[in-house]
């Protein structure tokens, strides 16, 4: 993509209305646009990284066997009475149509994936299944702040399994664990993401959670100084000695949660009559699990975790393009701009997504843009450079810079 035709622009100063690092960085530099506390709509190059995120966690889920679904984000008052979350569930936004019929935005969807599966699941023979989708989640929120990372209105994975009994829900329990895991370590933050012992709150006596370790987070980590175990601050109180090794010292970490599982038993089962029939005919309620993962708010964590003073800086899988192309000069110096289409072609043909920055302003404001936008590598064409044909080439989170004749160039960043 040309750069002179992106609509969304760099901002100088940071928005007065936004304390957090990765509201202030993606503001600036382009990607999200705030509507109001806790909304943010996403421009092109925001969204592109949203998607390169939701890939990542759809060939994850896959591979484990989870099936993509797309749920109503309308849920009607009767499936949340039928759980009874309608009056004890304080975030849920409720609304009424013209008919004065009460609805509810979906904040989460077991009132609506486990009636729908009550109409597929009829046999052991159909279990174990698990469904997961992206899907917009709506929370009255009453402290939206922090960005990306504490919102009304957020994008979500959730992944839904459906089984005969607990010791396949253990299995498959572990197996979303560690599928977790590798999608951290893809995006970027996988040494500063812990997995969290929390509470299970209606559903369970405990349940997961996946801590992105950083001073802007929220939550309290107790981490053992000996095991590593780490638990939530809601539920220290009940653990005064580690759980895995009975260790007393620990350190106290801020983290923001960017992954929960929970095991749900048959708490959803039961009122939606979600029943199989088993090998002896006799009917069973089906045991759940259900696993989150925030996908805006992961993209919020990776900037805390990943952005410097100049500005963003994303990690290679996920970043929307792979490669800033800065062609510096007046448009009319015709060698410099021949050997920028032609590297611009070179990477595309290669199939190595490119942002050409073909703008005539000041390098500075280039240089600039380039470090804010964070894109994994800078390549320069300059006057300079075009006499011995090379590339000026420097990764973001480095200083170094090195000249690579331009016929290397996929090679090196490819």
């Amino acid at each position: 993509m040309r750069q002179s035709e992106l609509f969304a622009k760099t901002i100088r100063e940071a928005p007065r209305d936004e304390m957090s690092r990765n509201a202030i960085w993606l503001t600036r530099a382009g990607y999200v646009h705030k509507e109001m506390a806790g909304v943010y709509s996403y421009l092109p190059l925001g969204l592109r990284v949203i998607k390169k995120i939701e890939q990542i966690v759809r060939e994850a889920m896959n591979r484990i066997g989870g099936q993509e679904v797309f749920l109503s984000a309308l849920h009607p008052k009767e499936n949340w009475e039928k759980t009874g979350r309608w009056q004890t569930m304080t975030d849920l936004y409720k609304i009424e149509d013209e008919s004065d019929r009460e609805l509810a935005l979906g904040a989460t969807h077991e009132e609506i994936i486990t009636p729908l599966m009550a109409t597929h699941i009829n046999s052991y023979q159909d279990l174990p299944f698990s469904a997961y989708q992206f899907q917009t989640k709506f929370r009255h929120e009453l402290r939206a702040k922090s960005g990306l990372l504490r919102g009304r209105e957020f994008i979500m994975k959730d992944l839904y399994s459906f089984h005969r009994d607990q010791t396949d829900l253990d299995n498959f329990y572990k197996k979303v664990g560690e599928s977790y895991r590798e999608i951290f370590q893809t995006v970027g933050i996988g040494e500063q993401t812990i997995y969290t012992l929390a509470s299970g709150g209606t559903f369970s006596p405990y349940s997961h959670e996946f801590q992105t370790l950083t001073p802007a987070g929220e939550d309290q980590i107790h981490i053992c100084a000996k095991c590593h175990t780490a638990i939530n601050d809601e539920i220290i109180a009940k653990h005064p000695t580690c759980p895995k090794c009975g260790g007393a010292e620990r350190t106290v970490q801020t983290g923001i949660e960017v992954g929960n599982t929970f095991q749900l038993g048959d708490k959803f089962s039961v009122p939606f009559e979600l029943n199989y029939r088993d090998e002896t005919g006799k009917m069973k309620p089906v045991i759940m699990g259900c696993y989150g993962l925030g996908i805006s708010r992961l993209m919020g964590a990776i900037v805390e975790v990943t952005a410097d003073e100049q500005g963003l800086a994303w990690p290679i899988a996920v970043a929307p393009f792979r490669a800033h192309l800065l062609s510096l000069g007046s448009d009319k110096d015709t060698a410099v701009q021949t050997q920028a289409t032609n590297i611009y072609n070179q990477l595309t043909k290669a199939g190595i997504e490119v942002l050409w920055d073909d703008r005539v302003v000041a390098t500075g404001v280039k240089f600039t843009e380039a470090d804010l936008l964070g894109l994994p590598y800078r390549l320069v064409v300059s006057a300079r450079t075009v006499e011995k044909n090379l590339v000026e080439v420097k990764k973001r989170t480095v200083d170094e810079i090195k000249l690579i004749p331009s016929q290397k160039l996929c090679a090196l960043i490819g």
